[in-house]
């Protein structure tokens, strides 16, 4: 598998549940669960789920801009929860962000140059002239002109903007990316470009990616491995031919077989999920995906089901395994 970058273990997130007069805590949601995983060198994982299952939500912590409940995030042998702030700057060279929304995440007052440089100048990389020379060298590499540097946000496309994105991430040479849903706000035609873009970059740079995203047709095309998650867990967690092609926790199966194949002849069978995502805030007891589940056991209603290997690389949790 080669040399691990990143290892997660037992990552939880809860927000708590303020009411009444004196804004007491009255719950918490658990966005994150005791989810664990580990990231190899070179490789792209891909993180998949519904709206609200907490990959996003995971995708803040590594980065720690959200603070971890509980849990540790180790990147190249270093425990980074326990980092001071100068320390965790340090670290922030070599682990960036795509983020989702290209406009909302891009200064509208800055120029281009201005936004790509300023990665350069928090970590006082280079002199002016170098700064500057890296900024349209970067441009050049995401496949915008240098002529592009004195432009604002504002005039550019979705897909455009995007690009300034993914150069504003690698200013730093950054070792891993976290790319949250980066193609889910762009056009179907230019999505495709983007992903190209992410695949000849990581062979470029020798990037690590993690790339979180709702849609599993834009995950199979660019991940080593897929997880899944549900309800703030993962439930499998495999290479992405073997999950694409033998899923085994009925979740991903339902998944799998909504999406579209443009062959007429091989149409599958729909697995209709019934009954709605039970809120974080009270989640099922036992196996979070009971409520849901045409497979459901008794033993399922009450006894949450472990996260382990069924087959070589193959984990899942489920009572059926």
């Amino acid at each position: 598998m080669g040399e691990p970058l990143l290892q997660v273990n037992g990552l939880k997130k809860y927000f708590p549940i303020t009411g009444g007069v004196f804004s007491k805590e009255i719950g918490e949601v658990k966005a994150v669960d005791d989810v664990s995983f580990t990231v190899y060198k070179g490789e792209t994982l891909g993180i998949v789920g519904e709206s609200g299952c907490g990959k996003s939500t995971t995708g803040r912590m590594i980065l720690r801009l959200l603070e971890p409940t509980e849990g540790s995030i180790i990147f190249e042998g270093q425990e980074i929860t326990r980092l001071s702030k100068s320390a965790l700057r340090k670290m922030r060279r070599d682990m960036q962000m795509i983020f989702q929304d290209p406009f909302a995440s891009l200064n509208p007052r800055h120029t281009v140059e201005k936004i790509l440089e300023e990665p350069l100048i928090v970590h006082g990389i280079g002199s002016k002239q170098e700064r500057k020379k890296r900024v349209q060298e970067m441009l050049e590499v995401v496949g915008l002109g240098r002529y592009h540097a004195k432009r604002y946000p504002h005039q550019f496309s979705g897909g455009q903007r995007q690009r300034i994105g993914i150069a504003r991430a690698l200013m730093t040479h950054p070792k891993l990316i976290i790319a949250d849903e980066p193609v889910s706000a762009l056009d179907v035609s230019i999505q495709a470009q983007v992903l190209n873009l992410l695949e000849d970059l990581q062979k470029e740079f020798g990037l690590t990616y993690i790339f979180i995203a709702h849609d599993l047709g834009v995950v199979r095309h660019i991940s080593d491995r897929v997880g899944v998650m549900y309800l703030g867990r993962l439930v499998e967690l495999a290479d992405s031919d073997t999950l694409y092609q033998s899923p085994k926790h009925p979740y991903t199966k339902a998944l799998l077989s909504a999406v579209p194949i443009p062959d007429p002849e091989h149409q599958q069978e729909r697995q209709l999920l019934a009954g709605d995502l039970p809120s974080p805030a009270n989640p099922p007891k036992g196996c979070a995906f009971h409520t849901r589940c045409s497979a459901c056991m008794d033993i399922c209603k009450t006894t949450r089901p472990e996260f382990k290997e069924v087959e070589q690389g193959h984990y899942v949790a489920c009572h059926l395994y």
